[in-house]
């Protein structure tokens, strides 16, 4: 084969893989064969189409196998992506004014998989040195805003994704299946989550959850920051104006819980 007709080939790839991304931007999910059909490609040729995007996190595989949608992946290669997430939308006025009357860092994550993925960040004056942390994955189990987010799964789902494994990453990092079901339960019951030197030594945040008109748990809203800056009593000081805020955004989500 001819490098011109190389390079053809690997136009017609990414034209089709650019399709792909447009059709499940378009439908919302949509099955091998659906993918097919529209880009008018066999099965097979699909199929590896949507296993190479799903391998660079630019798809995901839907609750019922076989459906594919689009992945977070593509948040850090396009930040407007975020800005199509309604909660990202409808928090982001509230997110700015929390940081500011806090002077943290204000984080909104999702559940992608087994992990609290974020998608959207206001930071306070205090905080000019922080890390970006829109796209980055954290652990569910070790992180105030997984905590909320595993905290709300059913049992069957919370189950599976623990059964993974729990990595220590601090000494003060949760090790058991049953301490972390049992501080799980403290958060439903509080509705916030606490995390103190879990994930990282040295930071500190809490979270609590976003609710859809239907209810559900949709997101996290967290505030984290230094451990000297955002001690345990100061933490327990944001509870009240942290829920507050996330009570906002779940009112412009449309919950009138």
């Amino acid at each position: 084969m001819s490098n011109t007709a190389g390079r053809d080939g690997g136009v017609q790839s990414v034209d089709r893989a650019i399709s792909v991304l447009e059709i499940l931007a378009r439908r919302g999910e949509a099955g091998v064969s659906e993918v097919a059909a529209e880009i008018d490609v066999h099965k097979s040729t699909a199929f590896r189409l949507l296993g190479a995007l799903e391998g660079r996190g630019l798809v995901e595989q839907a609750e019922d196998r076989g459906k594919y949608r689009l992945g977070f992946g593509l948040i850090p290669l396009a930040g407007a992506v975020s800005d199509r997430l309604d909660v990202t939308r409808q928090g982001r006025e509230v997110c700015k004014q929390m940081a500011v009357a806090m002077g943290e860092t204000i984080n909104v994550a999702v559940l992608q998989k087994q992990w609290a993925v974020n998608v959207d960040q206001a930071r306070g004056p205090s905080t000019v040195a922080t890390h970006n942390w829109i796209g980055r994955l954290t652990p569910l189990h070790s992180t105030s805003s997984g905590k909320v987010l595993l905290a709300h799964l059913d049992e069957k789902r919370r189950a599976a994704l623990l059964a993974g494994g729990m990595e220590r990453f601090t000494a003060h990092t949760v090790r058991t299946v049953a301490a972390l079901e049992k501080e799980l339960a403290q958060v439903r019951a509080d509705g916030y989550a606490v995390a103190v030197e879990e994930y990282e030594v040295g930071l500190n945040a809490i979270a609590a959850p976003v609710h859809d008109q239907s209810g559900d748990v949709v997101a996290a809203v967290s505030v984290s920051g230094p451990s000297y800056r955002l001690d345990e009593p100061r933490l327990a000081e944001l509870v009240v104006p942290l829920k507050a805020g996330t009570a906002e955004i779940s009112r412009r989500m449309g919950w009138l819980g």
